[in-house]
C-alpha cells in the first residue's frame, strides 16, 4: 500500500475558474467529497463529458449549491447525457417535486462553442470505443477524458493548447481508453507546453514510478492539483 498522497485517486473531475466564473466538468460519485475538500462555495454550472455513472453519479449533490445560490443549476451535456440524467434522476424532473431535491436547468451541447459566464467553451468530439464523448477546450486549456480515438478534424481544435489533460487508463491495450503508450504518442504529436494524465486505473502503477517513464513535459495529475494559466 502506497503512503504517497498522489496515489489516492478519486473519480476524475475538474473545476474551472475563469475571472468570475466557476464550473465543474463531470460530477462522479466523489463529487460531494471533492467539493468539500476544495472548499468550493460557488458553482455556476456543471458540464458533462458523457453519461457513464463514474462521471454523473454525484449530480444529486448540486442541491447544496441550489440552496447556497438560490437558483437552478445550469447543466450542459449532449442529447445522450441529458436523456440519461432524466432517467437516472427522474425524481428531479417529476411533475410533483419533493422539497429539497436538486433544481436543474438543462442545456444541450452540440459541436458549437458555447459560453458560461466569462468562459467560452469549445466542444471536442472524441470516441470512447463506439460512444461519442465530448472533451472541452477553454482558452489554452484542453481537457479530454474517456477516449481512445480522436479524428484529425477534432485534433485541429486541440492544437495550440498550452496545457492538455488526457486520459491514460493503464499500460496494457484497452478497448475504450488510451493506454500509457498511446497517450504519450498523442501528446507528443499535439506538442503542448505541459500535459497531465488523468483517469488512471490502479494497474497503472505508483505515481513516483510511472513518472520516471514520462517525457519531461508530461506529468501524472493528482487529486487537488491546481494549475494557473
Amino acid at each position: 500500500m502506497s503512503l504517497d498522497y498522489r496515489d489516492k485517486r478519486l473519480r476524475t473531475s475538474v473545476l474551472i475558474e475563469q475571472h468570475n466564473t466557476s464550473f465543474v466538468i463531470d460530477t462522479g460519485p466523489d463529487f460531494r467529497q471533492q467539493m468539500l475538500r476544495e472548499r468550493v462555495s460557488k458553482l455556476d454550472a456543471v458540464v458533462f463529458t458523457h453519461s457513464h455513472k463514474d462521471h454523473t453519479a454525484g449530480l444529486d449533490d448540486v442541491r447544496a449549491f441550489n440552496h447556497l445560490q438560490q437558483r437552478d443549476m445550469p447543466v450542459y451535456g449532449d442529447k445522450n447525457v441529458l436523456n440519461a440524467l432524466q432517467k437516472e434522476f427522474s425524481y428531479v424532473f417529476s411533475e410533483h417535486k419533493y422539497p429539497g431535491i436538486p433544481s436543474l436547468e438543462l442545456h444541450e451541447v452540440t459541436q458549437r462553442p458555447f459560453v458560461i459566464g466569462d468562459a467560452t467553451i469549445i466542444p471536442i468530439e472524441v470516441m470512447h470505443y463506439k460512444l461519442p464523448v465530448f472533451g472541452y477546450r477553454i482558452g489554452d486549456f484542453t481537457y479530454i477524458t474517456d477516449a481512445n480515438y480522436i479524428s484529425e478534424e477534432e485534433k485541429s481544435k486541440i492544437k495550440g493548447s498550452k496545457v492538455i489533460v488526457l486520459n491514460a487508463l493503464h499500460k496494457e491495450a484497452h478497448i475504450s481508453h488510451f493506454n500509457l503508450e498511446q497517450a504519450i504518442a498523442l501528446l507528443t504529436e499535439l506538442q503542448p507546453e505541459k500535459a497531465y494524465l488523468i483517469h488512471l486505473g490502479h494497474r497503472m502503477g505508483l505515481h513516483s514510478q510511472v513518472s520516471k517513464e514520462l517525457p519531461d513535459f508530461i506529468e501524472i495529475a493528482y487529486d487537488g492539483l491546481q494549475l494557473t494559466l
